[in-house]
């Protein structure tokens, strides 16, 4: 079996630019979402760093973090 690649260091000088890593997304009720799966929905709940309740219309749904498929409209 082999190992997870671990990631790359960079050093301060290198001429090449690190990848740039997004911070965590954060929502508030109200907010209008997108999912690439269940399409448009509001947020109805917030489980702060856990866990967000959406309503997509004809379910509820809980989606957990680090909400790769969701973004706030």
């Amino acid at each position: 079996m082999t190992k997870p690649a671990a990631p790359k260091r960079r050093l301060p000088t290198s001429p090449f630019k690190a990848p740039v890593i997004p911070g965590p997304k954060h929502f508030a009720v109200g907010d209008q979402v997108t999912h690439d799966m269940y399409g448009l929905g509001r947020v109805m709940g917030v489980e702060e760093g856990i866990a967000v309740l959406v309503d997509f219309g004809p379910a509820q749904m809980r989606i957990l973090s680090p909400y790769a498929k969701m973004t706030k409209l």
